[in-house]
């Protein structure tokens, strides 16, 4: 089935989600740091090894966003 949704399915360059989600990633390597622990939104990696390029769904980047909201009355500061 064809997504008509074009925009939840944009592929992105790390330099590109910084851009259209500064409050989140800073930079480059907030990105790249967040990879590394696995910590991160789910990625993109067109070869193995350093030759590959590394991409983000803008679904995948919501979808974390989302696992990472707290719902107000929810959890609360220790």
């Amino acid at each position: 089935m064809l997504n008509t949704d074009k925009a939840a399915d944009d592929v992105l360059t790390p330099a590109q989600v910084c851009e259209q989600y500064p409050a989140v990633f800073r930079n480059r390597q907030v990105l790249a740091d967040l990879r590394y622990r696995n910590a991160g939104p789910d990625y993109i990696k067109t070869a193995p090894g350093s030759a590959g390029r590394v991409l983000y769904r803008r679904s995948a980047i919501e979808r974390w966003l989302d696992a990472l909201t707290i719902k107000a009355g929810g959890q609360r500061a220790a």
